[in-house]
């Protein structure tokens, strides 16, 4: 499958990305510039293809983050909540899988592949918490460390109480207020 918009796509996200990278003081846009934003992705036509991805699942995807050292703007999921496209999701597909009945129709690490996108670690889902308040009512699985899910376990976070808190659960369970959020580098 090619990953490639129409023209008529591609004008539609990139206005809307536009318009949230104007809009959204948080994340803080200090020195970043939307037309090279936009250059780079209309040079990346499969970037732009997994951003889109992002939008129609309700991520919400902006740019956090600039790195200097690799060129790359750095795009996350800004939904308040996690994403509703992308909610109701075991793991991977090793815990798909396992699950005898009642399987979900997914797991966040092969949809997040299929996007083309990376669910965010621990790291970066705390570093998204600095921008605002996300997840107060869902929460979204996070890559999970190999010995953890080595025995069976995976990893999910959210905030509540004014903290973020990191739990632990089966990675064959999913919940229709657990989802996952992303990132791109572009």
């Amino acid at each position: 499958m090619k990953k490639e918009l129409s023209p008529q796509e591609r004008e539609e996200l990139l206005n809307t990305l536009k318009a949230r990278f104007e809009q959204n003081k948080i994340p803080p846009k200090v020195g970043l510039e939307w037309t090279k934003v936009q250059a780079k992705l209309e040079a990346n036509t499969e970037k732009l293809w997994s951003l889109n991805a992002m939008e129609s699942t309700g991520g919400e995807p902006d740019v956090v983050g600039y790195e200097d050292k690799t060129g790359e703007y750095i795009f996350f999921d800004c939904s308040v909540e996690s994403p509703k496209g992308r909610r109701s999701l075991c793991y991977d597909h090793e815990a798909l899988e396992s699950r005898k009945e009642h399987k979900p129709e997914n797991s966040a690490i092969e949809m997040a592949a299929d996007m083309g996108i990376e669910i965010l670690s621990e790291q970066q889902y705390r570093a998204l918490q600095e921008l605002g308040h996300f997840d107060t009512k869902t929460s979204s699985w996070i890559i999970t460390p190999a010995d953890i899910r080595k025995r069976g376990g995976a990893l999910f976070a959210d905030y509540r109480y004014g903290h973020v808190f990191v739990y632990h659960n089966g990675a064959e369970s999913y919940y229709a207020a657990r989802g996952f959020r992303g990132s791109l580098r572009v």
